[in-house]
């Protein structure tokens, strides 16, 4: 029958032996020390990674204008004015609906100070044309 074969580097008489002495150092090093020899991959010169390509620039799309949709100033101006017109009619309706125990609340000062506004003035206000087309 044949010995069975044992691997390089350890000896016959027991496969757990190291076979030298600088196997049985190599057994033994301590595991705090600092290693100061480059890794084989990164030594090599050829094993380096190229390193990877930029990606290419693109321009971010310019803002958005505040006009939209084709309208004028004058009639985003009316438009402005409607929506405050009834926003104005939404919280005078919030403040009446509001319990008499939040009557002395911030939220009730500002519902207050919202209906008080005089807006009818915004809606008697007519933007210029512009250019000389007033």
């Amino acid at each position: 029958m044949d010995a069975p074969e044992t691997p390089a580097g350890m000896s016959a008489g027991c496969a757990d032996a190291p076979a030298s002495a600088a196997a049985d150092a190599m057994a033994t090093r301590d595991v705090t020390e600092t290693r100061t020899m480059p890794i084989a991959c990164e030594a090599a010169a050829g094993c380096m990674m190229p390193p990877a390509p930029e990606p290419p620039r693109t321009r971010r799309p310019a803002a958005p204008r505040i006009k939209s949709a084709g309208r004028s100033r004058p009639q985003r101006w009316r438009d402005a004015v409607i929506e405050l017109l009834a926003l104005q009619a939404e919280y005078a309706k919030w403040l009446e609906a509001l319990p008499d125990s939040l009557s002395d609340s911030p939220t009730a000062e500002a519902l207050g100070a919202i209906v008080d506004l005089d807006l009818t003035e915004l809606s008697d206000i007519e933007p210029p044309r512009g250019y000389g087309r007033d």
